[in-house]
Parts: C-alpha cells; structure tokens; sequence
C-alpha cells in the first residue's frame, strides 16, 4: 500500500511557505482534511479539501527539531475531521538542510497518536508528512493493515512529486516493527 495526497498549487504554496518561512529556527506543523479513496488494495488517494495551519500556542512545545502538540489542539482537529467525514493528514517541517525524513522522535509520537486517530476517525486511513527545504517524506496508515506504508508522493495541481522515501529505508535498516 502507498498514498497519494493530491493538493492544488495555491494551496500547497500556503501549506510549504506556513511550514518553511524564510529564516524559519523552529519547526511548524499544519493538518490537511481529506477524502481518500482506495482505488486498489494498493494505494490510498486522498483528496485535500481543507487546511489547519497550526500556530505557537497549538503546542505544547515547538522547537527546533521537536514539536507537541497541545491535547486541545489533538482533540479540535480529531473533532473537526470528525465532523467533516474526512481523513487527517499531519505535515510539520524540518527547518535544518538535510533530506527529508521522519526523525526517531516522530516515530515515537506516531505510534502514539496514530492508533488514536484511527479509532476516533473510523478507521479513515491517516498519513504523516514531513517537509524540509529539500523535498518531503512521509507515511500512510491505511486499515485494516497496522503497518505504516510509504508516502509514494503529492499530486500538485495534476503534477507529480515524488517522496524521498527515506523515512521507510531507515525503518527498515534499524528494525522498526509497527509505528
């Protein structure tokens, strides 16, 4: 299984330039509500169809290469996906200049909050994004599969970008089981 997130350009100029501003020290962090449809057993494509952009006080803490997000901010964007019928989609940034992939410590955080979100969402398949100066990463939870897949891409406007998959490769290298 791989997703697909598909977005228009002028919202994913919103979403990069609120993730990565010009001298950005911290990371930041934004949600996209989707669709998503399963046009086969092996990928996931979901549909943007709105965009939280998270601010400071979202955060338990927001530093350079570590974000948490505040239980009220948890709850209102579970609550929000919620009433929209929609899967929820996490972006955050990696300010610093290497590639993109999700750190060890988003893994943790992951394989906290995503069994959550998956129960109080339905089972709406759930994906985690990583955007840094060079390019993002990511993964997709899809059920009934446990397993995290591969972010195969973003769909912009029709144009295709591929993920670095370097988070999987990683995963894969040190021996992580489930996320």
């Amino acid at each position: 299984m791989s997703g697909v997130i598909e977005i228009s350009d002028a919202a994913w100029r919103e979403l990069r330039h609120h993730l990565l501003p010009p001298d950005s020290q911290t990371e930041e962090g934004a949600f996209l509500l989707a669709r998503h449809e399963q046009p086969n057993e092996q990928q996931v494509v979901f549909r943007h169809i709105e965009t939280i952009l998270l601010s400071r006080q979202d955060f338990v803490s927001q530093e350079n290469d570590y974000l948490e997000l505040a239980d009220e901010t948890r709850a209102r964007l579970i609550k929000r996906a919620h009433d929209q019928n929609a899967s929820l989609i996490e972006f955050h940034s990696h300010p610093s200049p290497y590639p993109a992939c999700l750190s060890p410590a988003d893994l943790l955080g992951l394989s906290e909050f995503v069994p959550h979100v998956l129960w109080r969402l339905k089972q709406r398949p759930y994906a985690a994004v990583v955007v840094a100066p060079s390019g993002f990463d990511g993964l997709v939870w899809s059920p009934p599969s446990r397993q995290p897949q591969a972010l195969k891409g973003l769909s912009i406007a029709g144009s295709a970008h591929a993920a670095t998959g370097l988070t999987m490769k990683a995963m894969l290298r040190r021996g992580y089981g489930q996320v």
